[in-house]
């Protein structure tokens, strides 16, 4: 048995353990949201703060370069009348070229104040989108200083105690879901096929197939754990098959799982099924209607024999599907409503004279067989 999911914390920033949740211990149970540990946020805290009063210095700076600007312009707007002005002037004599190459001098100055001042204003949205992004990784920064349970979980493996000192990316514990568990289970491909037999082709995308498997295969599987003198037992379902087949046992793992196992203990008769447990599992297929079965034993080098309607021996080849415990599926050469003969007959002559009688007790035993677990 073994938890469906396998939480590990890792410390996503640096810091001493200021806060530690009392039931933090290998083994207890924690419910969803609750606080684990908190690292000590100060210092995120004061990273934020900064990085607040800086956004905040910088939009005084905007107001303040758009005002500037504003002034500049109207400044700029009038040495550009001044210096036509003058120009028109010493066109007439009326004043010196030095007059008008001073009222350009002044107008160039202004320009390049304008300049300035728009350049500022271009750069503040760049250093507004910096600032904002350190906030969020501040703010991100100060919310993994608390470590919540993403689940309902069981603590593992503690590696953490109280006013110690974290470093980020320190592995502190893990948490293993307790609303569900999954087991895996190494079934032979010649069992496997067997409950394979009779079904329709899939035929399913590849990106469908995760999605149908389940309902295609129609597993009912059954846990099981053997308590001396009780076995106790748990309804599960597939889940999925490994991603691997064994090359030497040729077995592949068959996924079963078990949803919220804590409220299905019943005292003394049935356990919590805990991380480590070794049950056993059944897997029961879907039931292939109108198939023909024998006893094993009746099956001799490919034939079996039957009483015909004169209680005559006669010996018929026979094609088996599969062979099942002390039962075999007979897929040709036999049909319903014939008589099998179980007995072992020395000598066994085609034709002979039989004096048939049903065994009862065989014959409760093959349709208990038949009708049971696959």
């Amino acid at each position: 048995v073994q938890p469906a999911r396998v939480w590990t914390a890792v410390a996503q920033v640096e810091g001493r353990v200021v806060e530690i949740n009392p039931r933090l211990r290998d083994g207890e149970i924690l419910p969803r949201d609750r606080l684990l540990l908190r690292i000590d946020p100060v210092d995120y805290e004061l990273i934020l703060a900064q990085a607040q009063a800086e956004l905040a210095e910088l939009e005084v700076q905007a107001q303040n370069a758009r005002a500037s600007l504003a002034i500049e312009e109207r400044t700029l707007a009038l040495t550009r009348k001044d210096l036509k002005r003058k120009r028109e002037l010493a066109t007439r004599g009326t004043t010196s070229e030095s007059a008008a190459d001073e009222a350009e001098r002044t107008m160039l100055s202004t320009r390049i104040a304008v300049q300035n001042m728009t350049n500022t204003l271009a750069l503040i949205p760049t250093k507004r989108r910096v600032l904002e992004a350190r906030i969020a990784q501040a703010r991100r920064d100060l919310e993994h200083t608390s470590i919540r349970a993403p689940f309902n979980l069981r603590v593992a493996k503690l590696q953490v105690e109280g006013d110690q000192y974290v470093t980020k990316g320190q592995r502190l514990f893990e948490g293993d879901s307790v609303d569900r568990v999954e087991v895996v289970a190494q079934v032979a491909m010649s069992a496997l096929r067997r409950l394979f037999i009779g079904h329709p082709d899939l035929n399913s995308d590849i990106e469908r197939l995760s999605e149908r498997l389940p309902a295609f295969v129609g597993f009912r599987p059954l846990i099981r754990l053997d308590l001396g003198n009780h076995t106790a037992e748990w309804e599960a379902e597939f889940v999925r098959f490994s991603d691997t087949v064994d090359p030497e046992t040729r077995t592949m793992g068959v996924v079963v799982a078990v949803d919220k196992p804590f409220e299905k203990i019943k005292p003394g008769y049935r356990p919590p099924l805990s991380k480590g447990m070794f049950v056993q599992v059944v897997l029961r297929g879907k039931t292939q209607p109108d198939r023909v079965v024998v006893p094993r034993s009746a099956v001799r080098g490919g034939a079996i024999y039957i009483a015909d309607a004169d209680n005559r021996l006669q010996r018929r080849p026979v094609r088996v599907l599969f062979h099942q415990g002390a039962v075999s599926v007979i897929s040709e050469g036999v049909g319903p409503g014939e008589r099998v003969v179980v007995s072992d007959l020395v000598p066994a002559i085609t034709g002979m004279l039989l004096a048939p009688e049903v065994d009862e007790a065989l014959t409760e035993e093959i349709l208990a067989s038949a009708g049971g677990e696959s």
